[in-house]
């Protein structure tokens, strides 16, 4: 960790050597080691300690964008002259007007000191916990558990300058039982938070209760989501449908909707990166402030994310939700919410005769962006529901279903929430299980 004003003299030795008309540095750091563990032992430990300069300059109306993790002052000069060499060859964006001017960011505590303290040892006596908790009980468990400090910041040759730290640790496991698999996460801000033992326990009951599956044919199910299906729920609907990117394109399905019910009336949905409920960050990849938005409320469509470019299309302000340049995806958003309801998971079934109980998805894929047609598998923990309680556990299914029709369908939404992060884009949500009717799986697996 270099902290704010190390980071700010750097910032400022890039801005120097930039002579574009504009230029951004966004520099981000990060300290992270894993324990990873198969067959119910550690079998790796690692530790990555990396920093990374990203240099937007421009030139009119010409943008480069060049990158390097040396953050020598020559390697600096280095990449903003590749920068400046790759806006040159670049065609005008006639849509560009200007990068962000400075606002008022208000600091979010997000910077837990045991996280970024935390040993090999103290990652070994948690995962040693769920080791010898799957072991009691006959299960194979592998997985891992990663700890986390990063820091984020942004300046541009406008006076912006933006800092951010932060820290998330996060413990998966997967359970094997003679056929049968469980799956179970968990993740915080604080490293000490994560019991070893809950996780495993969570994973080992489903593991032993998959054991033997029947087969049941493919249709229109009454499915309970778990909060690990949940959030990719989430993620689809985030990047296919809440960016103003997707709406300007008309690829997203609320073109046009702001105002009208979209959803079940008990759906309300947003994003909101100073929640202390989520891993928080205050502000995006180009220093403007996040601003908290909501989506659905209440099934009824009210807004999306726009970063500075997709704002200026439309004559607005950035909502604070950018990615790193250069960025063809548009905004996405990064703190996800779901509203948690009234039941408890348990108590959701209590009305349904026949249905699925699935633990989470995986390998999921976009079929229609515009009807948030996604396909995928159920996987670790799937099991029949029969008169209100799990009775049998039952193959994987493969599902073809739209993510926005099944949030028409909701019979009851979960009182309790789970905080997730995504490894691939660093967005984090926090949801609750969902009870929907209709859902639709087209396949079986053999397994």
């Amino acid at each position: 960790m270099l902290g704010p004003d190390k980071i700010r003299e750097i910032t400022n030795q890039v801005l120097s050597f930039s002579k574009a008309d504009q230029t951004e540095v966004l520099f981000y750091g990060k300290d992270q080691a894993l324990t990873r563990f198969a067959n119910s032992y550690i079998h790796q430990n690692v530790a990555e300690t990396n920093t990374e300069i990203r240099v937007r300059v421009v030139y009119g109306k010409k943008i480069g964008v060049a990158s390097s993790n040396n953050l020598a002052p020559d390697a600096l000069k280095i990449t903003v002259d590749t920068a400046r060499a790759i806006a040159q060859l670049q065609r005008e964006n006639p849509d560009f007007k200007s990068l962000p001017e400075p606002q008022p960011i208000q600091p979010v505590e997000a910077y837990v000191e045991r996280t970024a303290g935390y040993t090999p040892e103290q990652r070994a006596q948690v995962v040693s916990a769920l080791c010898k908790r799957a072991k009691d009980k006959g299960v194979v468990a592998a997985g891992a558990f990663s700890t986390e400090s990063f820091e984020i910041a942004v300046a541009n040759s406008l006076g912006v300058f933006a800092y951010h730290p932060g820290t998330v640790a996060d413990l998966n496991t997967v359970m094997m039982a003679e056929g049968g698999s469980g799956y179970a996460s968990l993740t915080h801000q604080d490293a000490k938070q994560i019991d070893g033992e809950q996780v495993a326990n969570e994973a080992i009951n489903k593991a032993l209760r998959a054991r033997n599956p029947i087969a049941l044919d493919p249709g229109d199910y009454t499915v309970l989501l778990e909060e690990y299906a949940v959030t990719d729920l989430l993620t689809f609907l985030g990047f296919l449908s809440f960016s103003a990117l997707a709406v300007q394109e008309e690829r997203s399905f609320l073109k046009g909707k702001l105002g009208e019910k979209v959803m079940d009336e008990r759906v309300t949905l947003w994003d909101d990166g100073h929640s202390n409920d989520t891993i928080p960050l205050p502000f995006d990849f180009e220093g403007v402030p996040r601003q908290k938005i909501t989506f659905v409320e209440n099934g009824i469509a009210r807004g999306v994310v726009y970063d500075t470019a997709t704002a200026q299309k439309e004559g607005k302000l950035s909502t604070g939700h950018s990615l790193p340049a250069p960025n063809s995806m548009g905004p996405i958003p990064g703190h996800m919410f779901l509203a948690p309801g009234r039941a408890s998971k348990h108590e959701a079934i209590k009305s349904v005769e026949r249905g699925v109980w699935v633990t989470r998805f995986w390998y999921t894929r976009v079929v229609h962006p515009l009807k948030v047609l996604i396909t995928g598998m159920t996987r670790d923990g799937t099991f029949l529901i029969e008169n209100g309680e799990l009775t049998r556990p039952v193959r994987n299914f493969r599902f073809t279903t739209s993510y926005l029709d099944a949030l028409n369908h909701v019979r009851a939404i979960g009182s309790e929430t789970k905080l997730f992060r995504n490894d691939w884009s660093g967005a984090a949500q926090r949801v609750p299980a969902l009870l929907m009717d209709g859902f639709k799986f087209t396949g079986a697996t053999e397994f």
